[in-house]
């Protein structure tokens, strides 16, 4: 998502490449854009496949087992998951070298100088450094917790996958139902609301999309809605362990 420091108005134009020398700020811009948008892709799909999860624990396995086992023997076991994670780590990388790439123009540009004001866009876009660097230390713990059960990251009860069968469901249960995990879980999908809340519109923009100002607000609103709609459906999993409908 876009690292913008202040909100966008449909006005806005393009700014031009940066002058301290490197990649462009236009194709920085871009590059943000695109890997932004593979992001919220793939978050709406992994929140539609957590869900699962509500159909019990063979269902949520059998889901699991299959994105391990998916397309082969044209894809080697794992093949699938390999091929998102290198393209996901890609991406992770684009975004966050241009993200600062951007900020250190931005703040240079901007000088002493700040918009004042603190509407709900102006907030999602002055901490969007924040909650990328919240999000960036989750997807590392996450990572650590539900795909390699490395301690004390991983509950003491997780039992890794076996070309047969997984053990997703209950190794998720074990690890939410460690209130402090929920909670860190919890605290991260907030912050990945209020990223793509921001982002979304960013992105749009910084495709070269022009909006009407009417246009534009309804765009911002369907951001935040997005981002709520994919926070709130993975906030309801720790919390549905912590209070034992899963268990």
């Amino acid at each position: 998502m876009s690292t913008s420091l202040t909100s966008r108005s449909p006005q806005s134009t393009t700014p031009r490449a940066g002058r301290s020398g490197g990649l462009p700020s236009v194709y920085a811009k871009l590059i943000m854009a695109a890997t932004g948008a593979t992001f919220a892709i793939f978050v709406l799909v992994h929140m539609i496949g957590n869900l699962k999860i509500y159909q019990g624990a063979e269902a949520f396995n059998s889901y699991a087992h299959w994105l391990r086992v998916a397309f082969y023997p044209v894809l080697p076991y794992e093949g699938l998951l390999w091929i998102m994670r290198v393209v996901l780590l890609a991406c992770l990388i684009a975004h966050v070298y241009c993200a600062l790439l951007l900020r250190r123009r931005g703040a240079t540009a901007r000088g002493r100088w700040k918009r004042r004001g603190l509407g709900l866009d102006v907030f999602a876009a002055r901490t969007m450094m924040v909650s990328g660097v919240v999000l960036l230390l989750f997807i590392i713990f996450h990572i650590l917790d539900l795909t390699l059960g490395v301690p004390p990251a991983g509950p003491e009860a997780f039992e890794h996958a076996t070309h047969e069968t997984s053990y997703a469901y209950s190794n998720l249960v074990a690890s939410f139902s460690r209130w402090p995990v929920a909670a860190f879980y919890i605290i991260a999908m907030l912050c990945l609301a209020l990223h793509l809340a921001h982002g979304v519109v960013s992105a749009v923009v910084d495709f070269g999309v022009g909006v009407r100002p009417r246009v534009f607000s309804a765009l911002a609103g369907l951001g935040l809605l997005f981002g709520l709609a994919v926070a709130i459906g993975n906030i309801t999993i720790p919390v549905a362990v912590l209070t034992g409908v899963l268990q």
